[in-house]
């Protein structure tokens, strides 16, 4: 009886951590307008990722917060401008030489 309950248990256990899906995220095609409408905690969460990703791609490697503060002014600034587009593509505008 006790190897009985202690299978249903793992078998449950097990059923049930097979139930929960990753998701995935493309962080590539967000637009301007999805963006924008993000909740504060997420477009921050969202911003503080983009920059890293942009500044280590382009080989910054020291940290200046009110540089940090005025990239994401200027990104939703742009964004506002342009809600269709991708925030990639703004930020890839951006950083254009």
């Amino acid at each position: 009886m006790k190897k009985l309950v202690f299978c249903l248990t793992l078998a449950a256990a097990t059923a049930s951590a097979v139930a929960h899906a990753q998701v995935t995220f493309d962080m590539s095609r967000v637009t301007c307008a999805q963006y924008l409408a993000m909740p504060p905690a997420q477009s921050a969460d969202f911003s503080a990722w983009m920059s890293g990703w942009f500044n280590q791609k382009n080989g910054y490697v020291f940290v200046d917060l009110n540089a940090y503060a005025r990239n994401v002014a200027n990104v939703k600034s742009w964004c506002a401008l342009n809600p269709a587009q991708t925030v990639m593509a703004g930020l890839q505008q951006a950083t254009a030489r």
